[in-house]
């Protein structure tokens, strides 16, 4: 099963149609690998014209969600993750609900890390149901993720929020939702 599901990645993403995309969820293992490049921290301010998110994720996944936070970094994005702010509370209250809320809309974008653990998570569907309340559903997006042993997180998701994945020309793309073609660049958002 996990040679086949590398396989597919493999084969699956090359295009015959270089403006025409074809996108795979994102393998955690990337995420990992993208991790161990250094962790960018939260900014005091974003740059002019820089985009911003809000990244909602499980704390168990905290590698992964530095992983991604690194790729959008180089893409010339600016994330917000939560446990990096030194103003966030220590243990969950109202204080912490409250700065969550007030970060989801003031960030541009609201991106959810689709793993196991965001998806049993009690605070992840809270946050992207906050977020679907507050922003334009074409601020929200999905990063499904593929797991080692080759199980796919995010799926639930996919056809009501844009995802952001490997495009198969190589970067992160933009997918509309519900759709595996025709993806941006999220460094030309």
């Amino acid at each position: 099963m996990l040679l086949q599901s590398i396989y597919c990645y493999t084969l699956c993403r090359f295009s015959l149609n270089a403006t025409e995309w074809i996108h795979m969820p994102i393998l955690q293992s990337e995420l990992t690998r993208a991790s161990s490049r250094g962790v960018i921290r939260k900014s005091v301010v974003a740059r002019s014209g820089q985009p911003t998110a809000f990244l909602c994720h499980s704390h168990l996944d905290r590698t992964l969600a530095e992983g991604l936070q690194t790729l959008l970094h180089e893409a010339g994005w600016e994330v917000y993750i939560d446990w990096q702010d030194a103003d966030m509370p220590a243990s969950p209250n109202r204080v912490t609900a409250s700065r969550i809320q007030s970060r989801i809309v003031s960030a541009d974008w609201f991106l959810f890390l689709a793993t196991a653990n965001s998806t049993a998570s009690r605070w992840c569907p809270w946050e992207i149901g906050y977020a679907d309340g507050k922003k334009p559903v074409g601020r929200i997006a999905v990063i499904p993720t593929t797991d080692t042993s080759g199980r796919h997180h995010g799926n639930e998701y996919l056809q009501l929020y844009q995802q952001i994945t490997p495009a198969d020309v190589g970067g992160l793309a933009l997918f509309p939702a519900g759709q595996t073609t025709g993806g941006s660049f999220v460094k030309n958002l």
